[in-house]
């Protein structure tokens, strides 16, 4: 007789940043309930752990992007990969998160059972086929896709005589010492990866971008954090440099967005500062697009400017015509000689990581639900999903969502329910999830929940506003409904 599955309260799905926090506040808040945590991958860590490309940084300040309950503890605001990792995990032992990761559990299928109020969760395991039951489920397994990167058709690839990686698989053994390099992208992780070559002793580096991108410089070390240490309790210290932060990020958006024409000269006059005086600072630093429609990118110490002064970076911006035996030939007729050619082209969307949702036997599909508080779908019970900002980091979200779902399961046990769904609403209008314009969700739009035209359905990517409308707003509002 085959026993029954195993049951837990709360299933979190991902020990990442957003799942190890997300477990840390339960252990917190609702230490009666039991909870696992489900972890495709053999470690934790998720994106800290998973990338390994030269210089791998945050691309938001670690004041905001540290967990609102766990004080970073550097003066860093922009910090290397494994400095990130290390908070991450030592938070889950600190909160003996670390004790419910189920590692090589990738979840395939999760099913709802109104008549048990329970969700069966099916995992895939090197041991065959998992079970679990619970009666809470969330995700928090954010929205890439960790085994395939986005990898456009690049003509003439084959012609190729030297070595092509993409960041997302970066070969342990790849030694760029003396070597010509090109970089195809112009995201976060090209202004990453450029600077970081140069410095570890490439012969020549050379960014090739199809379009610019914004790029501001930040503070590597932030002077407010260090003085403020000085003379406040860390605790203190952490919160004050937290919310200083916080405010710039979103005074900066909604100055973008409300004087766009200010705000790209304020940037691009920033850039011009750090870059050669003869440097074609339109041709490279000034995009079609207004800023915030696509993520800003933050250089610290304007390292990127730093290594094109001195020669040791280029600046390319056209269209691939095809690659060459020894290169990249270019639609202007140029060749760019390369040894290695790092593919920064982006990242496949992947939500949930590809598992399969069914309510009472009937599939969920995605594209056709509206998210509710942009953490739950319309008509999915006892269910919520973690995904960040694009505006701001994304732990500032991720700590929101984690407000919610505790602030949800007390009601819950408050009331005696069991049970809790977002009704939808056939008045409110449906629009698309995300009003952000990159090559990695254009692509995948198609994919996407829908949000709508007003609350609670829509989604606002501003914090302050969330504070108010996730973390303080009653849960019983009209629209989730209990049973």
């Amino acid at each position: 007789m085959t026993p029954p599955p195993e049951h837990v309260d709360v299933l979190v799905m991902g020990a990442g940043l957003s799942g190890i926090g997300a477990a840390a506040r339960l252990a917190q808040e609702h230490p009666q309930r039991s909870y696992a945590v489900l972890e495709a991958r053999e470690v934790s860590g998720g994106t800290w752990d998973l990338f390994r490309y030269p210089g791998i940084r945050s691309d938001s300040d670690m004041f905001t992007m540290g967990y609102r309950f766990r004080p970073w503890r550097s003066d860093r605001a922009l910090a290397d990969g494994p400095s990130i990792l290390a908070y991450v995990r030592d938070t889950a032992t600190a909160y003996g998160v670390d004790r419910h990761i189920r590692y090589q559990h990738r979840v395939t299928a999760a099913a709802w059972d109104s008549a048990s109020a329970r969700w069966t969760v099916t995992a895939t395991t090197p041991d065959g086929e998992v079970r679990l039951t619970a009666g809470f489920l969330w995700a928090c397994s954010g929205y890439y896709d960790y085994d395939e990167p986005y990898r456009p058709e690049l003509p003439g690839l084959e012609q190729y005589a030297g070595t092509v990686v993409h960041p997302q698989h970066w070969p342990e053994d790849l030694d760029t010492t003396g070597k010509r390099v090109v970089v195809i992208g112009s995201g976060a992780t090209a202004m990453t990866l450029v600077p970081s070559l140069a410095d570890a002793g490439a012969g020549q580096v050379t960014m090739l971008q199809r379009s610019p991108t914004y790029v501001l410089a930040l503070p590597g070390v932030d002077p407010v954090a260090r003085v403020l240490r000085r003379w406040l309790p860390e605790r203190l210290s952490y919160w004050a440099t937290r919310w200083k932060n916080i405010g710039v990020a979103v005074a900066s958006f909604q100055v973008s967005r409300r004087w766009p024409r200010f705000a790209r000269k304020v940037i691009r006059k920033a850039a011009a500062r750090q870059l050669p005086e003869d440097f074609p600072v339109d041709v490279h630093f000034r995009p079609t697009y207004d800023p915030w429609d696509q993520r800003l990118c933050l250089v610290p110490d304007g390292d990127l400017f730093r290594t094109i002064r001195e020669g040791r970076v280029d600046v390319v911006t056209d269209t691939i015509e095809t690659f060459v035996e020894k290169g990249v030939r270019v639609s202007s007729g140029d060749e760019l000689l390369a040894d290695v050619v790092v593919t920064a082209t982006g990242f496949n969307l992947k939500i949930m990581g590809g598992a399969e949702l069914s309510v009472d036997g009937e599939p969920v599909d995605l594209r056709e639900k509206m998210a509710y508080r942009a953490l739950m779908f319309g008509g999915v019970p006892n269910f919520a999903f973690t995904i960040g900002y694009t505006n701001a980091s994304w732990t500032l979200k991720a700590d929101l969502v984690a407000d919610y779902v505790c602030r949800l399961l007390a009601h819950l046990d408050a009331t005696g329910h069991s049970v809790a769904v977002p009704v939808p609403d056939p008045s409110v209008t449906e629009a698309p999830f995300m009003d952000f314009t990159p090559g990695y969700v254009q692509r995948s739009m198609e994919r996407l929940p829908k949000q709508g035209d007003r609350e609670p359905w829509r989604l606002r990517q501003n914090y302050f506003h969330d504070v108010r409308s996730i973390r303080r707003s009653p849960i019983d509002d009209g629209v989730l409904r209990f049973h």
